[in-house]
């Protein structure tokens, strides 16, 4: 069995943001459109939104995006992304590559040392063929690639995956991707959800420690665990059989079947089993919460985050112990504990303790206990 190590880490992130003004803006441009077709109508009008629901419902104010305009118009209020042709680069895979050779960069590898990439999201652009062998092309890795998705725990479980296969002696070194184009699939006309997601893409390089190598600043990945358990909570029904409930199976049909959640028992059950998975994951090494240096949680609620650690501590835990950077980018799904890791390391010493945890639809928990080389 051997020793793993998280050897390189890739972040990119939209140059485009909206603020939360921004947002509410276009959000209540329609509530007042939709109103007024409601009156006519007798059907009860819908509330508007404002920042500081917004600030309190989630603690996001800021959000990167793919692509903003057409968001913000209240006539369309979704990205507006061309189609591309199927020879072209695809968006998730160019968005991925962006974040892959940044880690491809930090591990100081080249393409040709890879032997698999995963790339595992929450959504996925296509079903097939799978966006990691689209990549795998571009980039020139070798030996295969596969997609996969778990939610918002997407990054950890493919985590999850790639040490275990390194560590089986099954691969030398693995690409994981998880780039997040999330916009892309929100209903901007939820006030529930419309202001919770921005888009982001994360890489890491996985790969085996030699017998006597030294890798200064890297972490090795002690263990990973993942725990699943059945929630609609969360859900989206936007799938291959979406389209044969119709009449007319030809007329594309979005209505209740993007992103929703039951928010506040998301917030409650999660919160819950998070504080669980955590205390237990660090007991089986021995090791309680305070013995670990840093906490890079699934960015998704500043207050359910606050929670969990401070059910897992006994006492309020601050911004050093586990970074957020939910307030400037949103939830950005599988990529916001990796933008967390990815921020706020530089600091640590040898023997140090990290854990990655991510929680999101399924319901799904994935963790990883690392430890600074």
């Amino acid at each position: 069995m051997h020793r793993v190590i998280i050897s390189g880490i890739g972040v990119e992130v939209p140059e485009a943001k909206i603020t939360n003004e921004e947002l509410v803006a276009s959000f209540n441009a329609w509530v007042d459109m939709e109103n007024a077709r409601r009156q006519e109508t007798g059907e009860p009008p819908l509330p508007k939104s404002d920042s500081d629901f917004i600030v309190h419902a989630s603690g996001v104010r800021t959000r990167h995006v793919i692509e903003r305009e057409g968001i913000l118009d209240p006539t369309r209020m979704a990205p507006r992304i061309p189609a591309r042709l199927d020879d072209a680069l695809s968006l998730e895979a160019e968005f991925g590559i962006a974040a892959a050779r940044k880690a491809l960069d930090h591990a100081g590898l080249s393409p040709s040392d890879i032997d698999l990439v995963i790339c595992s999201a929450s959504h996925h652009q296509r079903p097939y063929p799978a966006i990691a062998i689209e990549m795998q092309q571009v980039l020139g890795t070798k030996g295969a690639g596969f997609d996969m998705g778990l939610g918002c725990s997407s990054a950890a479980a493919a985590l999850h995956i790639a040490v275990n296969l390194v560590r089986s002696g099954a691969h030398k070194r693995i690409l994981v991707t998880t780039p997040e184009i999330i916009t892309g699939h929100l209903n901007f006309r939820d006030r529930q959800t419309h202001f919770i997601f921005g888009d982001a893409s994360v890489s890491m390089v996985v790969e085996g420690l030699a017998q006597g190598e030294k890798r200064p600043e890297r972490f090795e990945v002690l263990d990973t665990r993942i725990w699943t358990q059945m929630s609609n909570n969360i859900r989206t029904n936007l799938g291959y059989h979406t389209r044969t409930a119709l009449d007319d199976p030809y007329m594309i049909n979005l209505e209740g079947n993007l992103i929703k959640q039951v928010g506040n028992k998301v917030f409650k059950e999660v919160t819950v089993a998070g504080q669980k998975f955590i205390v237990e994951f660090l007991a089986e090494h021995g090791l309680t919460p305070q013995a670990v240096r840093r906490f890079w949680l699934h960015q998704a609620n500043a207050r359910m985050n606050a929670m969990i650690l401070k059910l897992s501590f006994g006492h309020e835990v601050d911004h050093d112990r586990a970074p957020m950077v939910l307030e400037r980018l949103g939830n950005t799904a599988g990529a916001g504990a990796i933008i967390a890791l990815s921020e706020n390391h530089a600091d640590m010493k040898p023997g140090d303790f990290g854990l990655i945890c991510a929680f999101g639809a399924g319901y799904s928990i994935g963790g990883a206990l690392l430890r600074m080389l």
